[in-house]
């Protein structure tokens, strides 16, 4: 079999190499052979949060798989037929709910095909995006360019045990490529969410973080939510929304500094079209969009650097990063896809 080899250890050389190259080894139907699996990080090869994104996309797509065993630093997967499922899974520990997703809902919507998916494990845990971050942000990114899903949470999951679960529902899309170039609102939406922590310290932070946005002339609204979980903790979510531009940041709640870990500024001072990690999440469906998908951030981050390049190696996109004035403009050339329904041209952001 031709297996489309794939450097783990590339650029940032962490798990994003395994999760885009499945994904489009799916979409695009090349079996793909991972080396170096995580070579960079100071333990290397796959963890329980990748082989279950493994093995769910195993059974939705009727998949071979070779070398899913934990910590390996190989893998062989060999996609099949998509299908539409009804799936209970759980990750068992507080892996990272919201990075499962990010494999799932782009297979399951581009391929045109349904999933209903309850799954439990972490919904809030370090080095990931909140489940609200996935549901506010990444849905009205994913909404815009054609992918839909809706999300529930029954129950909040923290780091250590996690207990977290969600109901996911992904529908037939049809991709469109977008423009995201500029934000033009002074809208904010912070939503904040905590359990067994002590409710006055945490609205006293968010009205700080509230105070704050407002004294750089934004409009805040605001959500705060006390859930119950089996651990203690708490995330915060800021993000806006417009025509032009979708930006969140998120954030968990310190608890030895008693702070959520923020950099506020980071939010004020992106006025382009997307937040960084956004640019990384859409890189996957912009390079199977029919079109010209251009989006502007304040930074290329190793972690987009990697996904271009990828991408571009599986899927044969093109694309090119330029200067502007305070940040970079990205422009990804999608590839037509026969397995991929299309929809549209790109939106005029002017």
């Amino acid at each position: 079999m031709d297996f489309l080899e794939i450097n783990g250890g590339h650029g940032e050389g962490g798990g994003q190499i395994v999760r885009s190259a499945i994904t489009l080894s799916c979409i695009t139907k090349r079996p793909v052979h991972i080396v170096n699996i995580r070579k960079n990080r100071k333990t290397p090869g796959l963890k329980p949060q990748h082989l279950t994104t493994i093995k769910i996309l195993q059974k939705i797509a009727n998949a071979k798989i070779i070398g899913a065993e934990l910590e390996s630093t190989e893998l062989k997967f060999i996609p099949g037929n998509i299908e539409s499922l009804d799936l209970v899974e759980d990750v068992g520990t507080a892996g990272s709910i919201s990075l499962i997703l990010q494999v799932l809902i782009p297979v399951v919507g581009i391929l045109q095909k349904k999933l209903n998916l309850t799954i439990k494990g972490g919904t809030d845990v370090s080095w990931s995006p909140s489940i609200e971050y996935v549901q506010h942000v990444l849905g009205e990114a994913y909404h815009i360019m054609g992918i839909e899903f809706s999300l529930e949470l029954t129950r909040r999951g923290y780091f250590p045990k996690g207990g977290g679960e969600i109901n996911l529902q992904v529908y037939p899309s049809h991709l469109r490529s977008v423009s995201f170039l500029e934000r033009k609102t002074n809208v904010v939406k912070l939503i904040c969410t905590f359990s067994k922590l002590s409710a006055e310290k945490i609205r006293n932070e968010i009205e700080k973080i509230k105070t704050k946005l407002e004294n750089q002339s934004f409009v805040v609204g605001l959500e705060i939510k006390n859930e119950n979980a089996i651990d203690s903790g708490a995330s915060l979510l800021i993000y806006s929304t417009d025509e032009h531009s979708i930006i969140g940041i998120d954030s968990l709640f310190d608890k030895k500094t008693q702070r959520f870990d923020l950099d506020l500024d980071e939010f004020v001072e992106s006025t382009l079209g997307v937040d960084e990690n956004l640019a990384d999440m859409i890189v996957v469906p912009a390079s199977l969009a029919h079109g010209k998908t251009i989006f502007r951030v304040r930074e290329i981050t190793k972690h987009l650097e990697t996904n271009l390049f990828v991408t571009s190696k599986i899927t044969g996109c093109r694309y090119g990063i330029g200067r502007i004035s305070n940040g970079f403009e990205v422009i990804i050339e999608g590839v037509l896809n026969s397995s991929v329904k299309q929809r549209g041209k790109k939106q005029n952001s002017n």
